[in-house]
């Protein structure tokens, strides 16, 4: 009888619970640094729709020599389909402004430094990456600055 138990196979309950707690804590490791990683590449949105709009300002001021708030005048359109940011050029402080992209997230407000006028410009994003109270504000100027001015990462 001693012969044939010691010829049976397989695992312990207590191994297979080792092995689940491992496999556990790996995860609890991993899911975290993957969200922070999934959302910045979603900031990868702002930063090139911003790259965009400036772009299109400095064609736009080498034709005309101003700048513009209208992104109809520029002939911009933001670029893909998923809609995670809100972007603006407002046309001085207290001016009109125009948007592209999704509506402005709940409790989310652009900078006040999101302006435009003859000399200069600063366009602005605004997202909310991670689905939390936080949003993601973005600012590039006509000097080619981006700024992230809050990180919801």
């Amino acid at each position: 009888m001693t012969a044939r138990m010691c010829s049976q196979k397989g695992f312990t309950l207590i191994e297979l619970m080792i092995v689940v707690a491992i496999i556990g804590i790996l995860a609890a490791i991993a899911i975290p640094n993957f969200l922070a990683y999934q959302a910045r590449a979603k900031q990868s949105e702002a930063k090139t729709n911003l790259g965009g709009i400036y772009t299109s300002e400095v064609g736009y001021f080498g034709e005309y020599n101003t700048y513009t708030d209208n992104f109809d005048t520029l002939g911009y359109q933001v670029a893909g389909t998923s809609g995670r940011y809100n972007f603006r050029v407002t046309a001085g402080a207290g001016g009109a402004s125009q948007n592209r992209g999704i509506a402005l997230p709940a409790g989310c407000a652009h900078d006040a430094a999101v302006a435009f006028n003859v000399t200069g410009f600063t366009a602005g994003a605004v997202g909310n990456v991670d689905n939390d109270p936080t949003c993601d504000v973005w600012t590039m100027n006509d000097i080619k600055t981006l700024t992230n001015n809050t990180n919801d990462v």
